[in-house]
């Protein structure tokens, strides 16, 4: 593994006042509504709504495949104008390639990028490695488990060393054991890596996990309700899902959720009663 891969070197993402419709004509409408968000270099953000909030579509924007009806997106101040290998995407279902091994399936990029064999072999096989799937590189997807796959995809995109790693429900389609362990697998990855992660669930045990922020979206168009710093001292593992302060912090993610998708629309984005109480008194017994 080269040096570079292993420095933390996660981006500075700013998104201002951003608006995004989707359709056309007469039928086209708003998906996101007035969204700013600023995401420090490293920095976990979860972006937690319910089902057409717009969630995905932002990530979609922040990877340059969809345009902006207003606003601006831009990485390290500089504009995004279309994909690039250092915003690295991983959706929810798996896009390796059947007919490549796991190996060639994360050496892909680098082969793309005209790096020699020899090298981009070293560095797969590291990745590999580092995903916990030593041994299995001549394995094709077919032969892998759903868990297993998601590793290999994980691994694909980290070998193109990106700034920002966005990942659209990643573990959505894995059973509860398998979804825990990719979990902590991801956040081991991020310690030691670094990028900054923007991560789009429906589930609030899994945001307030992951993430350093969980912004919660109102229903269509999406807007961000509320903000919540995720106080809990890392490393974070599964037991850690049951602690009294966890459990706090859920329930004012229900509350949030709950009065947003029941209220009438022009009620939406009231307040919702006194923020948690400050981050200090929430903290794990660890």
């Amino acid at each position: 593994m080269t040096t570079s891969l292993a420095t933390p070197h996660g981006g500075h993402i700013a998104i201002e006042r951003v608006s995004i419709e989707v359709g056309e004509g007469a039928g086209r409408f708003e998906v996101l509504h007035d969204v700013s968000i600023a995401a420090a270099p490293g920095e976990f953000i979860c972006l937690l709504g319910p089902s057409g909030c717009g969630k995905s579509t932002l990530l979609g924007a922040l990877a340059g495949h969809l345009g902006i009806a207003r606003g601006s997106l831009r990485l390290d101040d500089v504009d995004i104008a279309g994909p690039d290998p250092e915003r690295g995407l991983v959706f929810q279902q798996h896009t390796l390639f059947p007919w490549k091994t796991a190996l060639d399936n994360v050496a892909y990029g680098l082969k793309m990028k005209g790096v020699d064999r020899l090298t981009r072999e070293r560095e797969a096989r590291a990745l590999i490695e580092m995903v916990g799937l030593g041994g299995f590189e001549r394995r094709y997807p077919r032969e892998l488990s759903g868990g297993m796959q998601q590793r290999v995809e994980i691994a694909r995109v980290l070998i193109n060393r990106p700034r920002v790693l966005l990942m659209d429900e990643p573990f959505g389609a894995l059973d509860a054991l398998t979804r825990v362990r990719m979990q902590e697998l991801l956040l081991d990855l991020w310690a030691r890596l670094r990028p900054t992660i923007v991560f789009v669930t429906h589930d609030i045990d899994e945001a307030l996990f992951l993430a350093d922020r969980v912004l919660v979206l109102s229903a269509r168009p999406g807007r961000i309700v509320e903000e919540l710093r995720v106080p809990f001292e890392r490393p974070r593992r599964a037991e850690h899902l049951t602690d009294p302060g966890f459990i706090a912090l859920k329930r004012r993610c229900l509350a949030l959720l709950r009065h947003d998708v029941d209220a009438p629309a022009h009620e939406r984005l009231t307040p919702l009663g006194p923020p948690l109480a400050p981050p200090s008194t929430l903290r794990f017994a660890i």
